[in-house]
């Protein structure tokens, strides 16, 4: 299901979607992908922004075409690993940014964090 939110540009959403799916094995490593024309009509986007994702997604490493065969998932582990850290770094400095907004020092967000980690274990 594609969820798509009116904060930012619709292909830097599915970016961060189809990098969701690689990261998470909806799709592994090898796997050919959607077309685009196929993307477009399950997301209900345009096929250009679909395209315009899809190139991002092959200059970040994340994608590979194959001539007449398609687009696939890269069986790089490093560049599926590298692309799970950084989008990893991004929610890290989104929740301490939030963090510092009310007004919490670093050993509080560790803090709380752990508090968390240990009640989920549960």
């Amino acid at each position: 299901m594609w969820e798509f939110t009116n904060d930012r540009p619709i292909y830097l959403q599915l970016i961060d979607q189809i990098k969701l799916r690689v990261i998470n094995g909806t799709y592994k490593p090898g796997d050919k992908v959607p077309s685009v024309r196929e993307i477009a009509m399950e997301a209900g986007v345009n096929p250009n922004t679909v395209q315009r994702a899809f190139l991002e997604l092959e200059r970040s490493g994340i994608l590979s075409t194959q001539r007449t065969l398609g687009r696939f998932v890269t069986d790089k582990e490093t560049d599926i690993e590298n692309n799970r850290d950084d989008m990893a770094k991004e929610q890290v400095e989104i929740f301490v940014g939030k963090m510092k907004e009310l007004g919490l020092s670093g050993e509080d967000v560790i803090r709380l964090v752990q508090a968390y980690l240990n009640e989920e274990g549960k």
